[in-house]
């Protein structure tokens, strides 16, 4: 039975203000609760066979299953962990389980007189595989205790859940999903971090414009959605929506500067005298602040000024145009990061003989590995080791496929440059403006040098080398891609997302010698000179290598990456975002995507954002894209092989069939 207040229970430990069986009031949800992501939160347990629940001290208890065992069972904590995924599975996954876990949460609507009515959101974790009849159970046993005169809303926590709840009337389970209530959050942490530095907020494009050259390391730039030209610069701050995936939120990551969503930034700037003002920058998972100082601190230059990142030299011998499928990733000195990974892509595709475990056999105290999470994943439950890697290798294969094409080598860039004395002659002024650090002349003399290469013919025998690589593709008039592929990107420091240029619409011979050229000439793009300049790498060892594949149309097309963005001590899930259409309209801020988090160790998976389009995907199709979250982390135990933990971002685009192609495979966010 329910007790009253009056009999509520507390556990011995002094300390510990945890509450059986009370009824929950405002005041008494307030003095439990901690704070997660910017709202009041209070965990509760629901224990069916005494029929009571639990109210956790949120400071001392911060896990429900250390709670369950150690307070409700009597385990020993060393008991909990020599049999913690059991246990988990039991008060998680288990169909007729004792104990019902979840989470409540404070928000607030804003009613019609400006005043706020606050309401309460119960959800389970993530991975609880709840079935309707368990929801519905949970919901009505907390409405019943929970202040009458409080709305309470059930929150699907993963896509199972919103499948079981279909089948059962909003009447009975009043409920709200999380793009619903997370959706228009005011602030939205990218890439956590801290920097000091001058606030510089600019309203529209043409008034950013107008300033870009003045911007230096200590700024901290804030606009709608900022461009993917932004320079280097201390911190990054969107009043508008856009995704962690984003160009511009990639490079905050590799750069290690923080970036955050501020929709209130208008508000702040007014209030606080932000405009110009120096400011403290804070952006983490629950918070994010701006905090204007009392003047110009006392800067020490960042290191990435001091900073030189280690490039191999180029081979510029007379390596010919090759298919990628014969590239291994061996071949990046020759032809580009991304043509070998592509290459390297084909050879796993192929050869189905590379161990892709790696990520799941790691220790993860207090389990010795995840090999038997990953069995679960993989249909194989109580498999060996060996029969794992086989599983995953064949998964692999036969959920994506590499794209076809070929890659042109270093070997032509350079062979296009020493063509002209007035490329060679415009390259050693910018080498010696360089030199001297003399960058106001940078960008003009890098806009002179594109200019020359978009108008300057090729060799013949380079021009012959490229139509003649892909003579059937041309004689059909089928549509190209042309994608940069340089020896100055995905390295360990730099990134270079966004950078380079690619070229989408190429049909007929000449026009793919003008995106060839024009992805030559991006890496003389005078922001590409610059980025490369500040860390270091010389224009003598740059080159670019290009890779030309058949265009593929894309019903969805997007980016995943093997973590959590804004969380990357979490082992569990991968980001995925996606529209309709090419991949690259995730990237470039052209739309706001469809993002989602699919957990990769116990399964399932929760929708993040619908995006632009104002609805989720299909239910099949969600179930695609969690196979898809798979294959990019078992990718990543291949492509990370010196480190297991190290995260991929992997593009790819869904034909109408519904087949999966890899276009880039590189390193996320070094």
């Amino acid at each position: 039975m329910t007790l009253a207040p009056d009999e509520a229970r507390v556990p011995d430990a002094a300390a510990d203000r945890t509450v059986v069986g009370a009824n929950l009031s405002l005041p008494l949800f307030r003095t439990l609760s901690g704070v997660l992501a910017g709202h009041p939160y209070l965990k509760v347990v629901v224990d069916r066979t005494e029929d009571t629940w639990h109210l956790l001290d949120t400071r001392v208890h911060p896990f429900h299953v250390d709670y369950i065992a150690t307070r409700v069972l009597g385990m020993t904590a060393d008991e909990l962990d020599a049999q913690l995924d059991a246990f988990n599975a039991s008060v998680y996954m288990a169909p007729d389980r004792r104990f019902l876990l979840g989470v409540l949460s404070l928000h607030c609507d804003e009613e019609t007189d400006g005043s706020e009515r606050p309401f309460l959101v119960l959800e389970t974790t993530e991975a609880d595989t709840m079935h309707g009849a368990l929801l519905e159970d949970f919901y009505r046993y907390v409405r019943h205790r929970v202040d009458g005169r409080l709305p309470l809303l059930l929150k699907p926590a993963n896509h199972g859940q919103e499948h079981e709840l279909a089948a059962v009337s909003e009447t009975r389970i009043p409920r709200i999903l999380s793009q619903e209530l997370f959706g228009n959050r005011t602030r939205t942490c990218l890439n956590p971090g801290v920097a000091e530095g001058r606030l510089r907020y600019f309203r529209s494009l043409d008034e950013y414009r107008s300033a870009a050259a003045e911007l230096g390391w200590a700024d901290i730039v804030a606009m709608a959605c900022l461009p993917d030209d932004v320079p280097r610069v201390a911190g990054f701050v969107n009043t508008e929506p856009t995704t962690p995936l984003s160009h511009t939120n990639v490079l905050a990551s590799g750069w290690g500067i923080p970036n955050a969503i501020v929709r209130d930034l208008d508000a702040l700037v007014e209030q606080d005298g932000l405009a110009d003002a120096w400011v403290r920058y804070r952006v983490q998972e629950d918070a994010i602040t701006l905090e204007r100082l009392a003047g110009a601190p006392e800067l020490e230059r960042p290191v990435w000024h001091q900073q030189r990142i280690r490039i191999d030299a180029p081979l510029l011998g007379d390596a010919p145009i090759m298919a990628l499928h014969r590239l291994r990733r061996a071949d990046r000195d020759s032809y580009g990061t991304k043509a070998a990974n592509l290459g390297e892509l084909h050879h796993v595709l192929d050869s189905r003989t590379a161990d892709l475990t790696a990520f799941y056999a790691r220790p993860r105290p207090p389990r010795p590995d995840l090999l038997a999470h990953l069995a679960s994943r993989l249909g194989e439950p109580g498999a060996p080791v060996e029969r794992l890697r086989v599983a995953a290798a064949e998964r692999v294969a036969e959920t994506v496929r590499a794209p076809e094409g070929v890659a042109l080598p270093f070997h032509l860039h350079h062979l296009y440059l020493t063509s002209s004395p007035a490329l060679q002659q415009g390259i050693g002024k910018l080498k010696m403006a360089l030199e001297l650090d003399a960058l106001d002349m940078v960008d003009s003399l890098s806009l002179d040098l594109q200019h020359l290469m978009h108008s300057m013919p090729m060799p013949d025998e380079v021009a012959r080398a490229i139509t003649g690589s892909v003579p059937r593709l041309l004689a059909d008039g089928r549509r190209l891609v042309v994608r940069s592929s340089s020896n100055a990107e995905d390295l360990p420091g730099f990134s270079a997302a966004g950078i380079y240029d690619s070229v989408t619409t190429v049909r007929g011979a000449e026009q793919l010698l003008d995106a060839v050229r024009h992805v030559w000439a991006s890496l003389l793009s005078p922001r590409s000179v610059r980025l490369r300049h500040e860390v270091g790498i010389s224009l003598d060892d740059t080159y670019m290598g290009v890779i030309i594949q058949e265009y593929a149309p894309a019903d969805l097309g997007g980016v995943l990456v093997t973590c959590n963005p804004t969380r990357r001590e979490d082992f569990r899930n991968v980001y995925l975002n996606c529209t309709a259409g090419s991949p690259e309209r995730v990237v470039d801020g052209t739309v706001l995507p469809h993002q989602y988090l699919y957990n990769t160790v116990e399964g399932g998976g929760r929708t993040v954002d619908v995006g632009s389009s104002g609805t989720d995907l299909s239910a099949d199709t969600r179930t695609s894209l969690s196979q898809l979250a798979l294959v990019g982390r078992l990718l990543q135990s291949h492509f990370s092989e010196d480190d297991p933990d190290g995260a991929l971002d992997i593009e790819w685009l869904m034909t109408a069939e519904g087949a999966f192609r890899l276009v880039q495979v590189r390193p996320y966010a070094r």
